[in-house]
């Protein structure tokens, strides 16, 4: 029997890179997609327009989170043995801006797919899109799947109480639904408004001589980067298991943004240097002195975890999956194939 698996959010960085890894594997893909004015598929334009796969291996349906009865009418229809939720408001600081609308796709909507999940005759195995954010501010430098929720963000709080829902309806209804709590990861699929794209895009705009400066916030701030398309493998090996668990998956390696900068324009022959404080922060080109990186305040979030750290241990001894690249590697890849792209 051919797998069927429908993803939710397939226009997204994820969404675009599971789809085109299922599809490798053989399996008939459905994707969720959102009606608008301005069609934002350019993630996928490549499978879409391939007469060889589209409206054949993969089908794209109008649907928003917020709208139950065209979840549902779609679930009856496709019926996916793998069901992969990646869809919702996920840039972190918007959140404190769009609080309602962030808790209302990434919360509520996760509670109505598990519904309609457990309504159907065989519910699809079920996979939830967590995000290291419901740790916030950790009472341990690094996080498994025992470390107590501790969010300081909307976004975080939304995760918090859709990963709950996922363990809830796992032991209360049976269901396969596990959680993937996913840290930082990365590619050149990115959204412009995540700081690796706008640093990555500002050094190479900066490399060819467009004269910007590149404002960041807190240089000193930690992240556990990895690469996306390696992500995507594990969310897939996550469904393949015996039965439903929720997983860590990140690197075990912590990046500060800084050096995150440095290595990005490092790739182009760019030296940074820094120097001063926290908020006074100043990067210089070495050879001419002109400024190309500086911190400006006002990207400062209201409250910004420290320190998020992976212990993926677990991923690695129970599903075989283990993150290849790592940190500072992942800003050279980012910006090596943004060069060959030409963006």
């Amino acid at each position: 029997m051919t797998p069927v698996a429908l993803i939710t959010g397939i226009t997204g960085q994820d969404g675009s890179y599971l789809a085109e890894l299922l599809l490798a594997k053989g399996y008939i893909v459905h994707g969720m997609v959102r009606r608008s004015s301005a069609f934002n598929r350019f993630r996928i334009e490549h499978l879409r327009t391939d007469v060889s796969i589209y409206d054949k291996q993969l089908f794209l349906h109008y649907a928003d989170l917020t709208d139950t009865t065209t979840l549902r009418r779609i679930m009856k229809r496709v019926r996916p043995h793998e069901m992969y939720h990646l869809a919702g408001q996920s840039h972190v600081g918007l959140s404190f801006e769009i609080p309602e609308s962030t808790c209302e796709e990434t919360a509520m909507a996760t509670l109505s797919l598990l519904e309609i999940c457990r309504d159907l005759d065989v519910p699809p195995k079920f996979y939830h899109a967590s995000s290291s954010e419901v740790f916030g501010c950790p009472d341990q430098p690094v996080q498994n799947e025992a470390t107590a929720f501790r969010p300081i963000t909307p976004y975080g709080c939304a995760k918090v109480f859709a990963t709950d829902l996922c363990r809830v309806y796992r032991q209360s209804h049976g269901l396969f639904a596990c959680s993937g709590i996913t840290y930082n990861h990365e590619s050149v699929r990115r959204g412009e408004n995540f700081v690796t794209r706008k640093i990555v895009d500002s050094a190479l705009q900066i490399s060819r001589g467009s004269g910007e400066v590149l404002e960041l916030g807190n240089l000193d701030a930690t992240r556990d980067w990895g690469y996306a398309p390696e992500y995507v493998e594990a969310m897939h090996l996550m469904l393949q298991q015996p039965q439903a668990e929720d997983y860590i998956i990140g690197t075990g390696v912590a990046t500060t943004v800084r050096d995150f900068v440095r290595a990005a324009f490092e790739c182009l022959g760019i030296a940074v240097e820094f120097s001063g404080a926290h908020a006074e922060e100043v990067g210089r080109e070495v050879k001419s002195g002109r400024v190309l990186v500086k911190v400006n305040p006002r990207f400062f979030r209201p409250a910004d975890p420290v320190s998020l750290l992976a212990d993926p241990s677990k991923i690695r001894r129970m599903v075989g999956w283990s993150a290849q690249t790592k940190g500072v590697d992942v800003a050279k890849a980012m910006t090596e194939q943004a060069k060959l792209l030409g963006t």
